[in-house]
């Protein structure tokens, strides 16, 4: 499970638009369907039947107490170095600070209901696509979204979804809060 913001249709066109060109170029990472993009703020793993009801109600008041906040996909970076690139991500720009704020205390009422969160800082990214290992990759692909920048969309809810792994991967969205 991962408690997540979702960017709007058009934002998520206008990046698939951009990245249609870099699909078929060599060295490219397994690209992750448009369907599956969101905005991470705080994963959670597997969460207990009993820990469900606790976690959603930690979490509604964290996400109420938000201010409004828009945010717009801008950029491409990498995670990994250019030899060795692991995750194509496209970056954010807009109210970003907040973001990073409410993913803070989303991380906060999470352990404060017994579940673990990773220890790592929230950096805000979009994954587009993961380069598996010990394949021929182009770290340098990420910079052709440098001048990227697409529309700016209101955050009007942070979702929590459960992922099902498998043959055919899906989300399953398991509660929602209006930010604010």
């Amino acid at each position: 499970m991962f408690l997540a913001v979702d960017p709007s249709p058009a934002a998520v066109a206008a990046l698939d638009s951009a990245l249609e060109p870099l699909r078929a170029v060599p060295g490219g990472p397994r690209w992750t369907p448009p369907e599956r993009w969101h905005l991470t703020l705080v994963f959670l793993g597997d969460v207990p039947a009993a820990a469900l009801e606790p976690l959603v109600g930690a979490v509604a008041p964290v996400v109420a107490a938000t201010p409004p906040l828009a945010l717009r996909l801008a950029g491409g970076g990498r995670f990994g170095s250019r030899r060795r690139p692991a995750v194509f991500w496209a970056g954010l720009d807009g109210d970003v600070r907040l973001l990073a704020d409410l993913a803070r205390r989303l991380a906060t009422a999470v352990r404060g209901v017994g579940l673990p969160v990773e220890e790592r800082p929230f950096r805000a990214h979009l994954t587009v696509g993961r380069w598996r290992p010990g394949r021929p990759a182009d770290g340098d692909l990420p910079e052709r979204l440098a001048g990227t920048r697409g529309p700016a969309w209101p955050v009007t809810e942070v979702v929590l979804w459960r992922s099902r792994l498998g043959p055919a991967p899906r989300y399953d969205r398991v509660a929602a809060w209006p930010v604010g």
